[in-house]
């Protein structure tokens, strides 16, 4: 026992019997039970233990290898003296009959053979030259039993393995012959033997074999395949042998040039099902190489094509699960390599580290045209024309739907440069539905906008609970194998109907009912056929409300953020433990791996902006449809969205470089039945979509009504929006002026803060330097473009302006303010002039509505090369960066009106107003170019594709290729013409009925996106500068023009009389009463029409329209000082400070005559 405490403090006695001095006079005695003889005796028996089971561990050891050494010595003597005999037999002369030698041979030999050994080998080809002698009969072929030719065909698959596979060869022949008798022969060994056939293949690729060689290699890749329900072999188990053992083979050369010969003798049925169940579980995708499994995907599309009577269901399903699994190899690496000779086909990929195989080898040409087979007319058609849906039950519709869904989904993944083409294709195309009243042909559209209408999904999401309890939509967004299926009928058709929205316009999306068929063409046919009517718009437009909603409000109760995602083994592919698996999969979503909710939303958002900004331009829902505000608390919302604003931009500085890509490179996104071995391009994929996940994260978390304000800012009256937006200029005004919102203020601050205001240092005069410029009428935009575009984004705080003469005399006044508006103004009315004072930045369209000049950049290049000069000169590249910088120093300018609430008498197009919008949510490539947009930029070419779209007869009669012609203006009035392709050999490709619509689309892109994207993206970035992107996504086009010029109703004379400043004679005294000519004025104004308060409006402020929030809002206020007493004097101004200098007239006769000619003879600049 170990030693305890008994009531007495006397220390034991410590007996030494060791026979050993204890020279430690602190060492441990008998108080310490740790170092007690019990705790002593314990661990030395332990250890004896230890030591006794080692050596019998040894002596066990020993025995086993004194056994195992025994039995291999005595089977190599066994072996040998079977040889000894072998060789006995063989040496004796046979008679012409060898049946008998045979029939004692092969015992032996089953029991000698050893295929490493070459002397065994040689044995072997004595054997054969008998076996064949004796022609293979059905007599010849019983004269051993059953097993011991399963046993022989065994040991020809290994000794065949050990040979070089060149033909001819008479083991081959006599292993066909076995199996073609007997397939459990090769049941244990399936794998091996095809890929014994796929060396066979490779290597005889590279020889001229004759056509009897081939077909023995043929029969031998089918024969294990042919059904024989006596003896066969499961039919699966054999097929999955052939695609994943022969078929993921990269050098099956007989194959790939004539797929037929082989096709012919499968059943492709058989082999699409093999492959479903193969990927369906987790055996055989572990341990197949990617490159391999790109190969097997390339033979299975080759195989169907050359039948494609196969094609069904069961086709559909095995591409979807191999497209599915390969999406981000194929999206990396179809785009970035180019295809190359085929002689590299014969190159084994699957030699190479997996790093090196996926990154270094491009795709063969033969792999790339199977792949295009998948996205080209004849592959979409011919799926279309298999692919029969029953609709006698829903479920089966839905099912169905969603196959087809779920494959076009990973095509549009795998193969972005071609997603218009699928698109276009899908929508051309009809489904087969066969019901109880017959077959019919259902536009593909219609088809899926049925098919998603009708699943439980989308019931229950436009369902009243469903809009009023989030919570209700975040539950069906979870994981489940029905609902999948429903979400994937749902995404595809939501990208198929934006298609068809881009291609509609407006007098097709909702067409007279009155309109008889027979003046329609095929091609508005099927836009009006696909379309959706009123009362289906708006339960779509609810469905998408309620479903967008929840994804940007909701969006941390939906995709909760993770402290630690994942990491995947860069050896094996695998994820370490069961708990990273199921992080894993959260990555998928409707069972497409590498999809999100955020996919979903950003489809789902694209659909709802799209029909928002058609209703807009051409209203057809009531105007408070798209409100949400039940879901807020209006009373605070502004004062709560401001709060979001403060918190993101603190989260903004805080985050810094956090960017940082190395945490995240080798993170999984992949089902846990595809845990591959991922290869970097794969990796780089995955990457980038956790970053935009954790992004969009972190955004819900901090600002979940910023993200409501700018993906979906419909849904909150527009008056509210206007004031957020004046809210975020004031703080962003408070925090970058360190408080000191007005001008002066802020100059004072600087000074202050730089040296005192005696003593101002070096850097306080150069800040306020900078900020100061003199400029001359006439060249407002070039001197403020040299002065101030260095300034950056620091044109956003106060500017002072100093007009001069063209002396160079400073013009008499103080700017207060009122000369910094002129100088705005003046700028814009410069620089969005025509082009006779050399600018030329922006043009006009027939409605006088400014955008862009489509052709600056290339008649600026014509121009400098008829000066000689080429694009790799340094004078080139100066020029075109300087006219860049001109379109972002105007977009600067733009944006600074907007951020000093200062109103400018301009209207921009309501295409270009819409790349305002678009830069918020993302860059200017979320712009999507329609059709009805492009009326604003070029009528006569909207008259022209629409006429094309309408048009009858046969369109390649037209002579149209996939080319469109640029008008250049050169020096001296020369017009140059330039002939660009829309799309890759556009010239060789013909415009056709079928790809009419693509045509329009690549048209419309090209004028609305393409030819004016540097001038555009320069503006932008200049307007953006100074206003952030994200507040202009608050507004669709129409309110942006709001915004910028004012607004358009009716002049509220009232309102603008309640929001005067009067000075001089006309300040209004203790009494509260008005001067008699103040109140004549007011009494003109009320007898005016709007239009002539209109003028009086721009006469006064230089701009027509009132401030949206009223003329409140309006910086300086509207101010009236008497002008004199003289009443034959007309009323003047200064549109500097919005001040009327209006005469005592006596009479109302005489002051609206006088104002009459004073706002219609345009008086100008009055500085008082």
């Amino acid at each position: 026992m170990f030693p305890t405490f008994t009531g007495s403090s006397r220390r034991p006695r410590n007996v030494n019997l060791s026979g050993q001095r204890n020279t430690n006079p602190w060492a441990t005695s008998s108080w310490s039970p740790s170092t007690s003889g019990a705790s002593k005796t314990v661990a030395q028996a332990q250890a004896e233990r230890e030591k006794r089971q080692r050596e019998r561990d040894e002596l066990n050891a020993a025995k086993k290898l004194q056994r195992v050494w025994r039995g291999h010595r005595g089977r190599q003597s066994f072996k040998q003296t079977c040889r000894e005999r072998y060789d006995a037999l063989y040496g004796q002369p046979v008679d012409h009959d060898s049946s008998q030698r045979v029939t004692s041979a092969l015992p032996l030999l089953l029991l000698l053979f050893d295929p490493a050994q070459t002397d065994d080998q040689h044995r072997l080809d004595l054997f054969i030259q008998d076996l064949v002698t004796l022609k293979s009969d059905p007599s010849n072929f019983r004269i051993f039993d059953p097993s011991s030719w399963d046993r022989f065909a065994q040991l020809l698959i290994g000794a065949l393995e050990r040979r070089p596979a060149s033909l001819p060869q008479a083991l081959l022949s006599v292993l066909l012959d076995i199996v073609r008798r007997r397939q459990p022969a090769i049941t244990p060994i399936i794998d091996r033997y095809y890929k014994l056939l796929a060396k066979y293949f490779e290597q005889n690729s590279q020889l001229s074999i004759s056509a009897e060689q081939r077909e023995i290699l043929i029969e031998a890749a089918t024969v294990p395949l042919e059904p024989n329900p006596e003896q066969g072999l499961p039919i699966l188990r054999a097929y999955q042998a052939f695609a994943f053992s022969f078929l993921s083979s990269s050098s099956l050369s007989f194959l790939q040039q004539d797929p037929i010969q082989i096709a012919r003798r499968l059943d492709l049925q058989t082999l699409s099902q093999s492959v479903i169940d193969a990927y369906s579980g987790p055996e055989r995708t572990n341990t197949l190489p990617k490159n391999r499994s790109l190969w097997l995907l390339a033979h299975f599309i080759a195989l169907n094509r050359s039948n494609p009577t196969s094609q069904g269901s069961k086709y559909l399903e095995a591409l979807y699960l191999q497209l599915s699994l390969l999406v981000d190899d194929i999206r990396v690496r179809y785009g970035r390599h180019g295809p190359h000779d085929e002689t590299d086909s014969s190159f084994d990929v699957s030699e190479l580290g997996d790093n090196e195989a996926d990154d270094s080898v491009p795709f063969s040409t033969w792999m790339v045209d199977q792949l295009n087979f998948l996205v080209d007319e004849d592959g979409i058609s011919e799926l279309l024309s298999r692919f029969t849906s029953t609709i006698s039950a829903s479920d089966r519709l839905s099912e169905e739907a969603s196959l087809l869904a779920g494959y076009t989904l990973v095509l549009l993944r795998c193969f972005p440069s071609h997603s218009d083409d699928i698109k276009m294709r899908l929508f051309q195309g009809d489904i087969s539905t066969t019901g109880p009243s017959g077959s019919a042909a259902t536009p593909s559209v219609k088809y899926f906008w049925k098919a998603a209408s009708n699943t439980d999904v989308f019931r229950d999401i436009t369902q009243p609970k469903a809009q009023q309890q989030p919570s209700f939509v975040v539950a069906l967004l979870r994981p489940d194998s029905t609902r999948d299926r429903e979400w994937r009928t749902i995404l595809l058709f939501l990208e198929l109907y934006n298609f068809l929205l881009r291609v509609t316009d407006d007098e097709d999306f909702l067409p007279a009912e009155t309109q008889l068929l027979s003046e329609q063409s095929p091609a508005t046919l099927r836009i009006r056929s696909s379309s959706l009517g009123l009362a289906e718009l708006k339960e779509l437009i609810n469905f998408l409300k309620s479903l967008s909603f929840p994804l940007y409000y909701n969006l941390p109760m939906i995709m909760p953020s993770h402290s630690r995602l994942p990491r995947i083994s860069i050896i094996s592919g695998k994820p370490d433990t069961e708990e990273e698996v199921a992080h894993a999969t959260q990555t998928s979503f409707a069972g497409i791996i590498g999809m999100d909710v955020l996919s979903l939303r950003s489809v789902s958002t694209t659909t709802m902006r799209s029909l928002y900004e058609r209703d807009s331009r051409r209203r057809f829902l009531p105007a408070d449809f798209w409100l949400m505000t039940s879901k807020f608390d209006m009373n605070g919302f502004i004062s709560a969205v401001v709060l979001e604003e403060q918190q993101k931009d603190q989260m903004e500085e805080g985050e810094g470089g956090s960017d940082d890509d190395s945490d995240v490179d080798t993170r999984d996104t992949f089902h846990s039945f595809t845990a591959q071995r991922l290869s970097r391009a794969a990796r780089i994929e995955q990457r980038r979509r956790l970053r935009r996940v954790q992004r969009e994260q972190l955004l819900a978390q901090v600002g979940p009504k910023l993200e409501i304000l700018r993906n979906m800012p419909f849904v909150i009256p527009f008056e509210v929006r206007v004031q957020i937006f004046r809210q975020f200029v004031y703080l962003d005004k408070a925090k970058r002026r360190g408080g000191n919102v007005d001008a002066d203020r802020w100059r004072l601050s600087v000074i202050s803060g730089e040296g005192g205001f005696n003593n101002p240092s070096a850097r306080g005069r150069d800040i306020l330097g900078r900020h100061t410029a003199k400029v001359k009428r006439g060249h407002v935009f070039d001197d403020a473009y040299e002065q101030f575009y260095s300034l950056g984004e620091g044109l956003k705080e106060p500017i002072q302006i100093t007009f001069v003469d063209r002396f160079d005399q400073p013009e008499a006044g103080i700017d207060g303010g009122g000369v910094t508006k002129e100088f705005l103004t003046s700028i814009t009315d410069e620089a969005f002039s025509p082009g006779s004072d050399g600018h030329n930045l922006f043009v006009t369209n027939d409605q006088n509505l400014l955008y862009p000049n489509p052709t600056a950049f290339d008649d600026l290049a014509e121009m400098l090369r008829y000066y000689k000069l080429s694009e790799n000169d340094a004078k080139w590249r100066e020029h075109m960066a300087d006219l860049a910088k001109r379109y972002e120093f105007l977009g600067r300018v733009v944006g600074k009106c907007m951020y000093e609430g200062i109103l400018i008498d301009k209207a921009f197009a309501g295409f270009f107003l819409l790349k305002w919008s678009a830069s918020g949510q993302g860059s200017l490539t979320d712009y999507r170019a329609n059709l009805n947009d492009l009326r604003d930029l070029d009528p006569e070419l909207y008259q022209g594709l629409i006429n094309l779209k309408n048009y009858p007869g046969k369109v390649i009669d037209l002579s149209l290729d996939f080319t469109i012609t640029d008008q250049v203006n050169g020096p001296f009035g020369a017009v140059r013409t330039i002939t660009r392709p829309l799309c890759k050999n556009g010239e060789d490709i013909p415009v056709t009925n079928t790809n009419r619509p693509l045509y329009i689309s690549y048209v419309t892109n090209h004028r609305l996106v393409a030819q004016p994207y540097r001038q555009t993206r320069a503006f932008l970035k200049g307007l953006g500068s100074i206003i952030n992107p994200a507040w202009l996504s608050m507004f669709n086009q129409s309110e942006l023009q709001r915004l910028v010029g004012g607004d358009s109703s009716e002049i509220d004379v009232e309102d603008l009389r309640r929001n005067t400043q009067y000075s001089g004679l006309y300040a209004i005294g203790d009494d509260g009463l008005e001067h008699p000519t103040i109140q004549l004025f007011w009494q003109v104004m009320h007898e005016f029409r709007d239009s002539e308060r209109r003028e009086v409006l721009k006469y006064v402020t230089s701009t027509p329209r009132a401030p949206l929030l009223g003329f409140s809002q309006l910086s300086p206020h509207f101010s009236i000082r008497d002008g004199g007493t003289d009443e034959e004097r007309l009323p003047s101004t200064s549109t500097c400070v919005n001040l009327l200098k209006l005469p005592r007239y006596s009479s109302k006769e005489t002051l609206k005559s006088k104002l009459l000619y004073a706002i219609q003879s345009g008086a100008g600049f009055d500085l008082s």
